[in-house]
């Protein structure tokens, strides 16, 4: 941006009525082959404004009034991409259509709901624990249960991992919060100049002015929150697969826990040293689910770097 689209861009943040009273120079320059004087926009602006106008360097002496300094620089703050009115939202294009799941998301968002009632109803869960010894079992009966649970977290870190980078549209995620970002930004903009016009007791037009842009500003909010419902689900599409696939493991667990004897009940785990698996350590949670947990937080991680797998949207 050039100076003096800077200085035209600095006017009308400090005041909104300074746009339509620059449009009036420049349509009254054009009328007069390039000169304007104060006689001929006195009605469409303030003598505060033209005295700005005239101080700042956009209105410069000309042969039999005043003319515009830099006219291209003015004319590109008025018309082009320049932020003088205000901060835009961004047009995003995003593919909404792109973010529905497929009947077998669905079908498998409904089985997971279906197996999360193992953890309350009995019969379930055994049933479920059951049916996953027999793939698990060889493995549980070759090493002790805490070392099978790192195995389980490196399965269902592996698995995890591959399923976000496979469902789960980063570029178009960001996108997303790039509109909402955007809207963000231009209502913080907007409250930003109301406050300061209000204290420099600006008149009431201009403060309605600007009211009608903070409505409007809180409106393209509001649209930008309803979209985000398919930001949502983008992000949760993965989850509903992880689920499926990570509650019969848990249930298993769960299960074979219940049934440990001997030193196969405890685990040295870091900060808190020998713990019995079935003992509560954080509230609720028992051994077993806290030593799952950190060894699947950092095999994941680990993970994610071996397989160079960025989860972070792009754009943010």
């Amino acid at each position: 941006m050039t100076r003096t689209a800077d200085k035209i861009d600095t006017l009308v943040r400090e005041d909104a009525s300074m746009a339509d009273a620059l449009e009036s120079i420049r349509e009254t320059a054009d009328r007069n082959g390039g000169e304007v004087e104060w006689s001929d926009v006195s009605d469409d602006l303030s003598s505060g404004q033209w005295g700005r106008l005239i101080e700042k360097g956009i209105l410069v002496d000309g042969d039999e009034g005043f003319e515009i300094a830099n006219r291209d620089a003015y004319d590109e703050a008025l018309d082009g991409d320049g932020d003088a009115g205000g901060l835009d939202v961004p047009d995003v294009d995003i593919d909404e259509e792109g973010s529905k799941w497929s009947q077998w998301d669905k079908m498998a968002g409904a089985a997971s709901l279906l197996l999360m009632f193992g953890y309350w109803i009995n019969s379930i869960g055994d049933a479920v624990g059951r049916a996953v010894d027999t793939i698990f079992g060889p493995l549980d009966a070759a090493l002790p249960f805490y070392a099978v649970i790192i195995a389980v977290a490196m399965l269902t870190g592996l698995y995890s991992t591959l399923l976000q980078a496979n469902l789960m549209n980063t570029e178009r995620i960001g996108k997303y919060q790039e509109r909402l970002n955007a809207v963000q930004e231009k209502q913080k903009d907007v409250r930003e100049r109301k406050k300061e016009a209000e204290e420099r007791g600006a008149s009431e037009a201009e403060l309605e002015a600007l009211e009608n842009e903070m409505e409007k500003a809180r409106e393209e909010q509001m649209e930008a929150m309803a979209d985000n419902l398919g930001m949502f689900k983008e992000q949760f599409r993965p989850m509903v697969w992880i689920m499926l696939f990570t509650i019969p493991l848990f249930l298993w667990m769960y299960w074979r826990v219940s049934n440990l004897q001997g030193a196969e009940q405890y685990v040295i785990m870091p900060l808190v040293g020998e713990i019995r698996l079935k003992q509560g350590i954080l509230g609720p949670m028992m051994g077993w689910i806290v030593w799952y947990f950190l060894c699947s937080m950092s095999i994941t991680q680990l993970l994610r770097k071996a397989l160079n797998i960025d989860m972070t949207p792009t754009g943010t």
